[in-house]
């Protein structure tokens, strides 16, 4: 009895037991450490050291983890204890599906994750060093996820997976346009990085073997796929953006951002080509192609045209790698419901019958309430396996829903754009019907006879020889036509006698129809006639047979001899009516022969007439061909001439543009070469006016008229360069009327090509007023070419030796005054008179011995100027054909000799009181500035390695700071001077003071009145210095254009040319 009530007690109430234990089984804490060990596995699982792709699976649950902890706590705690610096597939792997987190994630993945991007970076920059196998792979799949965290951090706007909507997208930007632009040149990184990926992972695979098939090739593959999820939406939203703003801010603004989006365009356009084309991909995703051509921005309405890329995962099938992945909370579920049922089948189970029946009361079967318990447990638990049940299938088929949706609005956008394009091309096609339809019209009434199209076959085959190699293949076209042509009139040939031998063979059928019809009738009247004889025959037997009736009583033996008769006459005429009815045989035998000639004869007609139509047909369709070919020939005329004459056209405008350019101002030019290129273009003109001539005569005579376009243009532009360099060293009035003829002649240029590129206007196209304003542009260039010497030309190199000499004597005689003057000074000078001379004549000493130092300088450079441009000729043949720079030469030293005795008698006035400091410093600045003409003279032949040409330079120096020492020296003393004769005011009264301050007072007006008049004198006398010095030199005799000492150099190893000027006046 004990074991009995001890029994009762622990099954008294099961089902209470049974939820006691599933509440107390099932904590946070057992909860969380399941979690984090199935988050383990998953991602110990997805990532790993094989070199195969990551299981879907896997990766779900790791993206389910970070849903259902809110979070990537568990998956960083995991992925940092893996060895990822040591294994490049395993960073491989970590990249893919940390990726996928970043896509499909929680929101807090990014948050979880923002502090390990620093040792992302270290990561990227230490597999970078590698260049074999995923080294590099993983460093520049590190960037691309360091770019998409800090993306997402500066645009929280924006999902991990990039699918918003148009609305959404300008609420991004919070409708400013610096945004918009700022958040365009982000995308533009991002997506640079996505498609670095894409061409390394290409170039890292052997394309030549099926790779997409093989685990390797797919583990390399499979992270594309995120790839290319985010390169749709970036580049639909880079188009829309660019949209947006070229319709607030100017093209030119984002000329940045439109040649940067051909570039991606290209790149993703052959990417996603390459990718459609894998095997592996093909089973996975549908990628969707790019349009043709990269959308317009200068057109707003081109953002009608533009079709979203959609980008379209098929549903998963069944399988152990793609299971679905039920809450973990009803995983544990089932489990506690395993363990219950174990539980059960061990102690027994309270839905199971009692064996003592301890549950029921006086004998009587359980409780009905226990009952009612029990049953909607178990309904409960069916009921909930079929929610799930119904879950998953739901989940799955709105899973397929949405995969069918998306291929359905591909399909739809795919089928739009291809209505579009048919529509496009129906159009297209429609009008190019009505074109072939018109000049079908106009081409039958002058194509009347196969005669006339073999001659113009044969003039056509005789143009399309003249043609390049791209029209190799027409010609071969149009041979083969000619054959085809042959082969067709020998066929209308063969079928024109075939068709009269079926004529003749008519005609003979014809007359034996007509003989056997004559046979017929005769035969069937010579019947007609047998019968009546044979019907008179019987009529006259019968008579006789009634008269042998009457007499048959008189005689028998008439009556036998009657019968017999009568017997023989019935045998003739049965024999006689075989006879008719073999004739009528033979006439239906006729009949049908007659008839099946007939039907021969219809068939041949026929077969005739078919064979007619089709050679015809092929005849039209060789007509049409060649058609074709000449209007494609035409077209390809029209094309090449109407190139030609559009960059023609661009070379003068450019060349009209560069003449606006502002650092054209500084190039120079001569006249010399302006009038050259002017002749150039004047012939160039004449023989374009000869081949347009001869093209409005024939239309084909087009291989003459291109290279005269080509040459005119090139010869044009290179005049108007030329005279708007000559004009910025001409005088004003020449050079105004210069610049504006070479606008007007580019103008008239501009007109002429313009009228040649229209059709319309191509016949009264007219070259005069070109020609006629290079006339008038050559007219100024003569007028403004310089004048030599008076001097031969083989006395030129005489003549520089003899300046040189003169210049060195003149600058050796300055010297020994100097020091002559310095001696006197000593001797008759005391005090301060005697300072400031020497002081003075010091400097002045030191200024010619600087002088004579680059005297020499400069022979040295000449000597080695003239040694290395004079080849096999003589100096005398360098400086005649040099005489510009030889006419500078001579001039620079004349003036340096001047220089130096003007500055002898001026220190020497100086010296004896009676002349002025000023005069002085005067003198020694124009001697300082005749030296340096003499420098720049002499470096213009000069090579800017030339050591003489450094100790030129450096010369140079020297007499500039010999200048302005005596400068110095002259100021000192002039104030030394001043001093000493200071006013003493000890006994003037103010009276006098007063007088004193209004004399001095006068005094400044009268010296500054003094000082305008030398001031405009000295203008004068620089004018008349011009002109003399013009006079001379010559140059031009006007006195308006000054140009001294300029010479054309021209140097045809360094490539320049060009009017150097040194400073040779004050």
């Amino acid at each position: 009895m004990d074991r009995v009530s001890s029994t009762m007690k622990q099954v008294s109430n099961p089902l209470p037991k049974v939820l006691s234990r599933r509440a107390g089984g099932g904590g946070p804490e057992a909860e969380r450490e399941s979690f984090e060990r199935a988050q383990t596995v998953s991602i110990n699982k997805a990532i790993n050291a094989q070199e195969v792709a990551v299981k879907e699976k896997h990766a779900r649950t790791c993206i389910l983890g970070t849903h259902h902890e809110k979070g990537a706590q568990t998956f960083w705690s995991v992925v940092n204890r893996l060895p990822l610096s040591g294994n490049a597939v395993l960073c491989w792997k970590f990249c893919h599906v940390f990726h996928k987190l970043l896509q499909d994630g929680h929101s807090n993945v990014l948050k979880d994750s923002m502090r390990y991007k620093n040792e992302l970076s270290d990561m990227s920059r230490m597999w970078g060093h590698l260049s074999e196998g995923y080294g590099q792979l993983c460093s520049i799949y590190l960037k691309l996820l360091r770019t998409k965290m800090e993306f997402h951090t500066k645009n929280p706007r924006f999902p991990g997976n990039l699918q918003m909507s148009d609305r959404q997208l300008d609420e991004a930007g919070e409708n400013d346009v610096n945004n918009f632009f700022q958040l365009t040149v982000e995308m533009f990184d991002y997506l640079e990085c996505e498609l670095n990926l894409f061409q390394t992972v290409f170039s890292s695979l052997d394309m030549s073997r099926s790779v997409s098939v093989t685990a390797a090739g797919q583990c390399r593959l499979a992270p594309l796929i995120q790839v290319i999820l985010d390169c749709s939406h970036l580049y639909d939203y880079t188009v829309k953006l660019l949209f947006k703003l070229h319709s607030c801010l100017p093209a030119d603004t984002l000329q940045g951002h439109r040649d940067r989006f051909l570039e991606q365009f290209q790149k993703l356009k052959d990417l996603f080509y390459r990718s459609s084309n894998l095997q592996y991909f093909k089973q996975l995703i549908q990628i969707p192609q790019l349009p043709e051509n990269p959308p317009n921005f200068l057109r707003a309405s081109a953002l009608s045209e533009h079709i979203s890329p959609v980008v379209v995962i098929p549903a998963e099938a069944s399988s152990p790698d793609s299971e679905p992945i039920t809450d973990l909370v009803e995983m544990d579920a089932a489990s506690q419901s395993l363990f219950d049922n174990k539980f059960d089948d061990i102690f027994g189970s309270s839905v199971s019958c009692d064996p003592f029946n301890f549950n029921s009361q006086n004998g009587m079967s359980k409780d009905d309430k226990d009952r009612l318990i029990e049953q909607l447990y178990r309904e409960i638990t069916g009921l909930k396996e079929e929610l799930e049940n119904f879950k998953a299938e739901s989940t799955r088929g709105a899973v397929q829903l949405r995969g069918r949706a998306s291929e359905l609005e591909a399909e739809l956008a795919e089928q739009q754009h291809l209505k579009q394009q048919a529509q496009d091309e129906s159009e297209f096609l429609r009008t190019e019907l009505e074109e072939l339809k018109k000049q079908r019209e106009d081409t039958e009434k002058a194509q009347r006879s196969l005669t006339e199209v073999e001659r113009r076959a044969q003039a056509n085959e005789q143009r399309y020889s003249k043609l390049k190699e791209k029209y190799s293949e027409l010609v071969q076209n149009h041979a083969d036509l000619l054959r085809k042509n042959a082969e067709v009139t020998k066929q209308i040939t063969v079928a024109r006698q075939a068709q009269g031998d079926a004529e003749q063979e008519k005609k003979e059928l014809e007359d034996s129809f007509q003989r056997v019809s004559e046979q017929a009738q005769r035969k069937s009247q010579e019947q007609a006639e047998v019968l009546e004889t044979l019907k008179r025959e019987l009529a006259a037997s019968r008579q006789e047979l009634q008269v042998l009736q009457g007499t048959l009583e008189s005689s028998t033996q008439a009556g036998a001899e009657q019968n017999n008769r009568i017997a023989s006459l019935e045998q003739e005429r049965d024999r006689l009516s075989q006879a008719a009815e073999q004739h009528r045989d033979e006439m239906a035998a006729l009949q049908a022969e007659l008839q099946q000639l007939q039907e021969t004869l219809s068939h041949k007609q026929e077969s005739s007439r078919i064979e007619l139509e089709m050679l015809q047909t092929q005849l039209r369709d060789k007509e049409n061909a060649e058609q074709v070919l000449q209007q494609r020939l035409a077209e390809e005329q029209l094309s090449l001439l109407q190139g030609t004459i559009h960059e023609a056209k661009r070379m003068v405008q450019d060349a009209l543009a560069h003449m606006e350019d502002p650092a054209h101002v500084s190039c120079t030019g001569s006249a010399d070469c302006l009038l050259a290129q002017t002749l150039a273009a004047s012939e160039c003109s004449e023989r374009l006016q000869d081949a347009h001539s001869k093209y409005l005569a024939d239309g084909a005579a087009v291989g003459s008229l291109l290279p005269c376009l080509a040459l005119f243009a090139h010869l044009v532009s290179n005049t108007l360069l030329q005279g708007s360099a000559t004009s910025h060293v001409a005088p004003v009035e020449p050079a105004d009327r210069l610049l504006e003829l070479c606008k007007q002649c580019g103008s008239e240029a501009v007109s002429y090509l313009s009228a040649l590129q229209d059709p319309g206007t191509v016949a009264s196209a007219d070259c005069s007023l070109v020609t006629a304003c290079l006339g008038q542009i050559s007219a100024i260039g003569e007028e403004l070419r310089p004048r030599g010497l008076d001097v031969q030309q083989e006395e030129l190199g005489d003549l520089v030796d003899k300046e040189m000499a003169a210049t060195a004597a003149a600058i050796e005689t300055a010297s020994a005054r100097i020091e002559e003057m310095l001696s006197k000074a000593r001797a008759g000078d005391t005090g301060v008179k005697l300072e400031v001379n020497e002081r003075i004549l010091g400097s002045c000493t030191g200024l010619m011995q600087a002088i004579h130092v680059l005297v020499l300088a400069s022979k040295d450079l000449q000597r080695e100027i003239v040694e290395s441009g004079r080849g096999a000729a003589s100096p005398k043949e360098f400086y005649a054909k040099n005489s510009r720079w030889t006419e500078g030469l001579i001039s620079a030293s004349k003036a340096v000799g001047w220089g130096a005795t003007v500055m002898v008698d001026a220190a020497d006035l100086v010296v004896q009181g009676k002349g002025t400091f000023e005069e002085l410093m005067v003198c020694s600045r124009e001697i300082a500035a005749s030296t340096a003409q003499l420098v720049a003279a002499s470096k213009v032949k000069a090579d800017k390695d030339s050591a003489n040409l450094c100790k030129l330079q450096q010369a140079s120096r020297g007499v500039n700071q010999a200048t302005a020492s005596v400068v110095a020296s002259t100021k000192a003393g002039k104030s030394q001077v001043e001093e000493k004769d200071s006013m003493d005011f000890s006994s003037m009264t103010l009276t006098q003071i007063k007088r004193q301050e209004m004399d001095s007072q006068v005094r400044v007006l009268e010296l500054e009145n003094q000082l305008q008049k030398e001031r405009q004198k000295l203008g004068e006398l620089r004018k008349k210095h011009y002109e003399l010095a013009g006079v001379a030199e010559g140059w031009e005799e006007d006195g308006e254009w000054c140009q001294p000492c300029s010479s054309w150099a021209a140097d045809p190893g360094k490539g320049e040319a060009g009017w150097r000027s040194p400073a040779c006046h004050p």
